[in-house]
């Protein structure tokens, strides 16, 4: 199977990315993130992981190895999907969602869309023990160096939090952050308010 990809950005979708690996376009669908970052004519490597089912073959691409392994022990819980997963990671960083389902934060895990109290209760039940460690270490002050799209997740949550839709508050943040250069939480939020006064 494919476990992972070097190629160069071909196309920016909505929510995927095709990557150009030696004349042949992969379709990866990728968290928010890495979609963020991306440009056309980036060489990026990819860890990817492919989903086959009776009608239809998917390839999922993340910019870590970390990551993938977090989204399979999603999919290892009862009524997690790939869109589930991939809405999970999309909205906010590894670190936050393994530290939520350690300190069974229902209340976050369930702001995402798709993600309902059952399904919430589902992932914490199975999975809080491989993360207790995690949340151990933060409560004693550890620190953990998080991918500079970490920014991007809080940005992302503070538009939520203020009323806006997912996909919106996506969008609008990929237009800001396609300006270049690097900017705080705050700053992403600020300039995005700006884009989405007029809709508002």
């Amino acid at each position: 199977m494919i476990g992972m990809l070097r190629g160069k950005v071909w196309e920016i979708q909505s929510e995927r990315l095709v990557i150009d690996v030696q004349g042949t376009g992969y379709l990866l669908t990728v968290p928010y993130g890495l979609l963020a970052k991306a440009h056309p004519g980036q060489e990026l490597v990819v860890y990817t992981h492919v989903v086959m089912r009776e009608d239809d073959l998917s390839l999922y691409g993340f910019s870590s190895f970390e990551e993938k392994q977090l989204f399979l022990q999603m999919l290892s819980v009862s009524g997690i999907g790939p869109k589930a997963a991939i809405s999970l990671l999309s909205t906010f960083g590894a670190i936050q969602i393994e530290s939520a389902i350690a300190s069974e934060n229902l209340s976050l895990l369930t702001k995402v869309p798709g993600i309902g109290k059952k399904t919430a209760q589902r992932l914490i039940l199975e999975l809080k023990e491989k993360f207790r460690g995690h949340n151990s270490l933060q409560a004693e002050g550890v620190s953990y160096s998080e991918p500079s799209t970490n920014t991007q997740s809080e940005a992302l949550q503070t538009l939520l939090a203020l009323g806006f839709g997912l996909d919106e508050a996506r969008q609008t943040l990929g237009q800001v952050l396609k300006v270049g250069g690097e900017l705080t939480t705050e700053e992403q939020v600020k300039k995005a308010l700006r884009l989405l006064a007029p809709r508002s």
